[in-house]
């Protein structure tokens, strides 16, 4: 795993919207706090049942969490995009991890210790709402694809999921290819489907026209037909 000197990024600029709130001496104190770390491609970055101790900011590549669930099947949650914060809802409640987190690619990530950040929360009334909006943001996205992920059908899943990706990742130069490349097993894992299904409702979306697929990249060609195929579930 290879370290970064703090020299080669702007760490305050890229966590600007946490940094803001913070006055000189609370900016000093966290400034010396940051160790950044590298992850290659599908390194599992903590795991599930492990005690967390630092809040962890994505500053480059892009986060799963996941879930194993039976037959070592798993579920992935939710997807980190830069600049992201995670891992540190656990550590507020006090609780070891229900879930894990791995790179989808070669991923940066910026890690603050707990003890820091909990440190200038009780200091800083503004950093503590800062929070509070973050995981009231993302419960609100976790309400939401649970409702989404257990009431749709298979169709209406797989094309949540790729409206999904495009809202979390956007989309290459060309306008319409989705710019994160997942694997048909991660792309059920997101579905809520097995991979097989994945693999027969993306076929069916590519006879319909509605995307097209070369290898793991997918273009979408009609997206508000995907969004009708979504919201009816």
């Amino acid at each position: 795993m290879a370290k970064f000197n703090l020299s080669d990024i702007n760490v305050p600029a890229l966590i600007a919207d946490m940094w803001a709130p913070l006055n000189e001496e609370q900016r000093e104190f966290l400034a010396g706090q940051f160790a950044l770390q590298s992850y290659k491609k599908n390194e599992v970055i903590h795991c599930e049942d492990e005690t967390p101790t630092h809040l962890m900011c994505l500053l480059e590549g892009k986060v799963k969490i996941y879930k194993d669930g039976v037959g070592g099947r798993s579920q992935i949650i939710r997807m980190i995009k830069p600049v992201g914060y995670f891992g540190y809802g656990a550590a507020f409640a006090g609780k070891d991890y229900v879930t894990a987190a791995a790179a989808f690619e070669p991923s940066l990530i910026c890690l603050i210790p707990m003890t820091a950040i909990t440190k200038l929360v009780a200091q800083n009334n503004n950093l503590a709402r800062f929070f509070i909006r973050q995981l009231s943001a993302d419960l609100i996205v976790a309400d939401e694809r649970t409702v989404n992920l257990t009431q749709k059908h298979i169709r209406g899943r797989l094309a949540e999921s790729l409206l999904f990706l495009k809202e979390s990742y956007g989309l290459e130069e060309d306008g319409s290819t989705l710019s994160i490349y997942l694997s048909r097993e991660d792309l059920a894992n997101l579905s809520n489907m097995t991979t097989s299904n994945a693999i027969r409702t993306l076929s069916q979306f590519a006879t319909e026209k509605l995307i097209t697929i070369d290898g793991r990249k997918i273009k979408i060609i009609e997206e508000d037909k995907l969004k009708r195929i979504s919201k009816i579930g």
